[in-house]
């Protein structure tokens, strides 16, 4: 049973802090120039705190017991709306130290899961009146290598190709993993929750 705690909970008070985050990310990326170099440390600086704040909230409302249902919502909303406006922001920059970029068919990809997931997660709560965001498997990987791709661009790692290719397999393997789910809940059979 989960614990419900007085006001917010510090998880979900983190996971606020990462949504919170995004505007300074995309102000640093959007005024970065070459002879402004400076500010593309500081876009790294803050992705990599709200990357470190999304282990920090799953980690508090495990341990900690913290689970709640505006934390089933917060957490991955945040997750996404960092990732989708990192993917956008930094594609559009084209002049980066190296030219090592992410590719616009990774972005196409990546937007087009986040669609899904929420498009998806909307018609079941719509239809069924239940909202279903477990994070799986597939996803956890997913956002590991999305998040892992934006840091290699911002520091111009020539290895950055490779972990393209892995962000790209992960999103696809998670879209299907949630469409699949997502079917399955929404053709199946009604469940009534009882308080």
């Amino acid at each position: 049973m989960d614990k419900k705690a007085k006001g917010m909970s510090f998880a979900n008070k983190v996971s606020i802090f990462r949504i919170i985050s995004v505007p300074f990310f995309v102000a640093a990326i959007l005024y970065y120039q070459p002879q402004r170099d400076y500010l593309r440390f500081a876009a790294l600086g803050v992705f990599t705190l709200a990357v470190f704040s999304d282990f920090l909230d799953g980690f508090l409302a495990r341990i900690m017991q913290q689970r709640t249902k505006a934390g089933t919502v917060l957490d991955p909303l945040a997750d996404k709306v960092l990732l989708s406006c990192a993917f956008i922001f930094v594609y559009l920059k084209d002049n980066l130290p190296l030219n090592i970029n992410v590719p616009l068919w990774l972005v196409i990809i990546v937007l087009s899961r986040d669609l899904l997931i929420l498009f998806g997660s909307a018609v079941i709560y719509v239809t069924k009146n239940e909202l279903i965001l477990t994070p799986s498997r597939w996803g956890k990987y997913t956002t590991f290598f999305q998040m892992f791709t934006i840091v290699s661009v911002l520091l111009q790692f020539k290895a950055t190709c490779y972990i393209i290719f892995f962000a790209a397999f992960f999103t696809l393997c998670s879209a299907i993993d949630y469409l699949r789910k997502g079917l399955k809940v929404l053709y199946g059979p009604d469940i009534r929750h009882t308080a």
